[in-house]
Order: structure tokens, then C-alpha cells, then sequence
């Protein structure tokens, strides 16, 4: 990088610090200074001033309103995953959650997720596809592969409302147990982007998760594709405890709540 490559990172940093000033003594829907303004105040030119603003609103940090100007885009929904002796425990997600079924049908396996249930691609599966609102913003498409053995008598009305978990474990006499997620970045699609509100590719965070019960039969295979303009992932970890192993530990989720 030559030198000045890198007064530009430079400047376009100041600015984004500077904004992100802004934002923190602000409320979700201020506006905030134009651009003129911002470009005068910080004494940089529009490009370097555009480029700051636009990494801003990838993050989901400002919302841009043709015509009107620059605003404090809305609170993120927080996720927190709190170490323990045993792995993750996901608390409650912020906010108020529901669920709108997009899907619901039973259909047969196949051989991809019959792998991941350990069932025969030919075994019958409960499939539904939920959008997941926030407050009632759509906040993600989740996507659910049960085994259809373990709840025969599952309603739609069940996928709707109240938290899956509890369902299965009153009504269906299922105890889940322990799950194994990872979370990976992606975009979303068009028919994704319609649903949830935002433009084709926007950034997104992929969640998949198998899930098994106390008898350690597997319950669920789920993926799920949530806005990254809204959605964040907190951790909060235990340092100071020795390590029993030199091995790194793998960290489970469990889904003690949903975190969809």
C-alpha cells in the first residue's frame, strides 16, 4: 500500500469514527447531518465521505432514504451465547418473536437430510419453512426438517405460535437435549430478499443446527437465513478457568431456547 492508499484508509476511518459518534448519541430514526455538511465539518471530499457512509449501511448502522437524506437505522436483535462447563446456552433473542408459516408439509427425507437425521431417504420427514418476525419486521427464514415418527400429530397452529421446544416436550413427549450449530456469513437471494425486506445480496448469516433429545435420537435438522442488517451475535466468555485439555473445546449450543 502506497502512501497514499493509505491516507485514504486514514480518512475514511476519521470519518467513520466520526459518524459513529453521531449514531451513538442519537435514536434509531434521527436523521443525521447531510452530506455537505459531514464533508465540510470533517474537511474530506464526497467519495471518501460516500465510502465511509456506504460500509455503514452494510452494517445495518444507517438507512439511506432517496431524497430525504441519511437516518440511524433501528436497534439490532441481540443474540447472546454465554459459555458454560458443558458449551453455549442461548438466552432469549431480544425482542418480541413470531412466526409466519410459509410451508408445511410431509414429504420423504432424501438423501441429504437423511443423512443429517440418520434416517432412510425414503423415511417420512415433517418439512416447514417459517419467516420469523421481529416485533413484527421479518427478521429471518428458518427451514425445518423433523422427523415425522417423533411428532405424528404436529399442527401448524403449533409452528405459529408459542416456542417449538416446549411443543415438542408437552405435547409430543419429546425432551430435546443438546444441539451442534454453526453460524456462517452469506447473501441472501431474491425469492429471501422479497420475504425479508431487504435487496437481493444483502449480508446474511447462515444458522444450521441438528438437534437431538435426551435418548440422544436426532429431533431436528434446521437452517436458517437471518437479515445482517439486523441480527448480531454477542458472545460472552469465560477466560480465567483452566484448561483440562490442550485440545480446543468445541462449543455446542444449547438450545434451551430457540435462537430463531
Amino acid at each position: 500500500m502506497n502512501a497514499g492508499e493509505s491516507g485514504s484508509v486514514l480518512k475514511r476511518e476519521r470519518v467513520r469514527d466520526h459518524i459513529l459518534e453521531l449514531i451513538e448519541s442519537l435514536h434509531p430514526g434521527d436523521a443525521i447531518p447531510s452530506e455537505r455538511a459531514l464533508c465540510a465539518t470533517l474537511e474530506v471530499s464526497r467519495p471518501t465521505l460516500r465510502a465511509a457512509v456506504d460500509e455503514l449501511v452494510a452494517a445495518g448502522l444507517l438507512v439511506r432514504e432517496h431524497g430525504r437524506g441519511m437516518f440511524v437505522a433501528p436497534e439490532k436483535i441481540t443474540q447472546e451465547l454465554v459459555s458454560d462447563s458443558q458449551g453455549m446456552i442461548l438466552p432469549q433473542a431480544s425482542g418480541a418473536w413470531s412466526s409466519r408459516l410459509l410451508e408445511f408439509a410431509t414429504i420423504t427425507a432424501g438423501a441429504r437430510v437423511g443423512r443429517k437425521l440418520r434416517l432412510s431417504p425414503a423415511a417420512g420427514i415433517v418439512y416447514a419453512a417459517r419467516l420469523r418476525l421481529v416485533d413484527g419486521a421479518p427478521m429471518a427464514i428458518e427451514h425445518l426438517h423433523i422427523p415425522a415418527e417423533l411428532v405424528p400429530r404436529l399442527t401448524a397452529r403449533e409452528l405459529e405460535t408459542g416456542d417449538l421446544y416446549e411443543h415438542l416436550r408437552e405435547r409430543h413427549g419429546v425432551q430435546v437435549s443438546e444441539a451442534t450449530q454453526t453460524i456462517e456469513p452469506t447473501v441472501v437471494s431474491q425469492a429471501e430478499a422479497g420475504l425479508l425486506g431487504v435487496p437481493e445480496l444483502s449480508p446474511a448469516l447462515l444458522f444450521e443446527r441438528h438437534t437431538s433429545d435426551t435418548r440422544g435420537r436426532p429431533v431436528e435438522y434446521v437452517h436458517s437465513i437471518y437479515r445482517g442488517d439486523r441480527y448480531r451475535i454477542v458472545s460472552r466468555l469465560s477466560l480465567n478457568a483452566p484448561s483440562t485439555s490442550p485440545s480446543t473445546p468445541r462449543a455446542e449450543a444449547t438450545p434451551g431456547w430457540h435462537p430463531v
